[in-house]
């Protein structure tokens, strides 16, 4: 079997079916075994899947393969959330998870990766040893662990409710569904993925009438992309903007990632509903947020009005995990809408977050948050581009450029580069340019943050026009 096709990216093995097949799932699931009993991990070891119909298939072999190396296996009773699955690794004691799930690509892919026994994304450390076994089995066992289907749902769902229930300083508010969310009508959008019965029901437990879109099982997820981005959430959008709802909340197909939708804003940014709902916390808690190099600077702004810091990483929670856990931090995050809070694990969540972000609109609306914020802090506009590049160029694409770096973008002098990913351009009105390789797919992203979405258009065509001919040349 040829393992060099299987390439651990940003957050494990992705990749299309006619390349993700059961022969290289067992050998990721081999590799992760002789990992764990090197590592000399007694618990037992988790195995969820997302929706795709051809995700349980894949965890029951990599469960087949746990087990012959003497591990007891935990598998869910059904397709859950990749967050319950990472909650599930500490409230079992497990050594760690596997989890079959290609999270927002379409139905023609699928994938796997392994969470560690913390409960947060694997560091490279730990995901190349798995990658240096490729093709290694683990010792024979003597006895055969024992497979059984476990609850997710329910523990899970018992922390969400008291985690927000404290941040909202009212503990039978959220916990006994009265009276926080009682007076407030929610639209969930599950696009057919994991989030479907999750979500959906937390929200309904803490007292919110629910109104679902795409919470039946569709193993093609409507024939699109289970993705909860502006162009696949036209219902959610109407039923919240007709004023059928007070607050639409939309999953992607593993629930790690969430969108929210407002009366005023239709599809909330996601660097906005970052910055809302850190300032929501910042009433009741303190404490410093860690965001992307490529996630917006008015977190900067909101952390240091409260006295406190912001911690900048490269993009990937795994490193927001880290830089949570180093320190203490109130919030991590991502403009691709991953989020965790202090007292969970440290894994994007984002069925959690749902509930939170339905509890801090209950308190204020997201739509007044975020005008008091914009009015308090200055209005910013982020947005990206990408540009197609095979991922044997990417690294030399960087190279080239960081030795073009422009004097000036789109009339403004840059005042500073920063290198944690890629390279950031900071110009002196507080406006950047970032232009980093993407971990997931054969492009080079463009990022840019300024004042006005003309402003933040004219840096982003300038810092496509200085990436599109580098990668002309590497590749030619």
């Amino acid at each position: 079997m040829d393992t060099d096709a299987i390439s651990f990216g940003t957050d494990g093995w992705r990749d299309t079916l006619d390349v993700f097949t059961d022969e290289r799932v067992r050998a990721v699931g081999h590799a992760v075994a002789a990992a764990l009993a090197d590592d000399g991990g007694d618990g037992p070891v988790l195995v969820g899947y997302d929706a795709r119909p051809s995700s349980e298939g894949f965890a029951e072999s990599l469960a087949d393969v746990l087990a012959r190396a003497g591990f007891d296996v935990l598998l869910p009773e059904r397709d859950r959330p990749t967050p319950l699955v990472a909650y599930g690794i500490v409230n079992h004691g497990a050594a760690g998870a596997l989890m079959v799930t290609a999270s927002h690509n379409p139905v023609s892919y699928n994938g796997v990766k392994f969470i560690p026994a913390d409960g947060a994304p694997a560091l490279p450390a730990v995901t190349d040893d798995v990658v240096a076994r490729l093709g290694e089995r683990p010792p024979a066992a003597t006895t055969r662990g024992a497979v059984r289907r476990v609850d997710l749902q329910t523990p899970h769902a018992d922390n969400a409710r008291k985690l927000v229930a404290w941040y909202l300083g009212d503990t039978d508010a959220v916990v006994d569904g009265e009276p926080a969310l009682s007076d407030l009508t929610v639209a969930y959008d599950a696009i057919h993925g994991s989030g479907r019965g999750v979500t959906d029901a937390l929200l309904a437990a803490a007292g919110a009438d629910v109104t679902r879109l795409r919470t039946d099982a569709d193993p093609e997820f409507g024939d699109a992309s289970p993705e909860p981005s502006v162009e696949y959430l036209d219902d959610l959008v109407e039923t919240v903007t007709s004023g059928e709802a007070d607050l639409g909340v939309a999953n992607d197909g593993d629930a790690d990632r969430l969108a929210v939708v407002t009366p005023q804003r239709g599809v909330v940014d996601e660097n906005l509903f970052y910055a809302a709902t850190y300032d929501a916390l910042l009433d009741a808690e303190t404490g410093p947020a860690v965001r992307t190099v490529s996630t917006t600077f008015l977190i900067d702004r909101i952390a240091a009005a409260h006295g406190t810091e912001t911690v900048e990483t490269a993009v990937g929670f795994k490193w927001v995990a880290e830089a949570m856990a180093e320190t203490d931090a109130l919030i991590g995050g991502e403009e691709s809408g991953g989020f965790s809070v202090r007292g969970h694990v440290r894994e994007k969540d984002g069925v959690t977050v749902a509930l939170l972000a339905a509890a801090i609109h209950a308190v204020e609306s997201y739509d007044d948050r975020l005008d008091r914020i914009e009015s308090e802090y200055g209005r910013v506009v982020t947005d990206k581009v990408s540009v197609d590049c095979p991922d044997a160029a990417k690294a030399s694409v960087i190279e080239t450029l960081s030795d073009r770096i422009p004097g000036s973008v789109a009339g403004r002098a840059v005042d500073d580069v920063v290198t944690v990913d890629g390279f950031k351009l900071l110009f002196e009105d507080g406006a950047w340019l970032l232009v980093r390789p993407s971990g997931t797919e054969p492009k080079v992203r463009v990022y840019a943050e300024a004042d006005t979405e003309t402003a933040t258009d004219a840096i982003l065509a300038d810092g496509r026009e200085l990436v599109a001919p580098v990668v002309a040349d590497v590749t030619d």
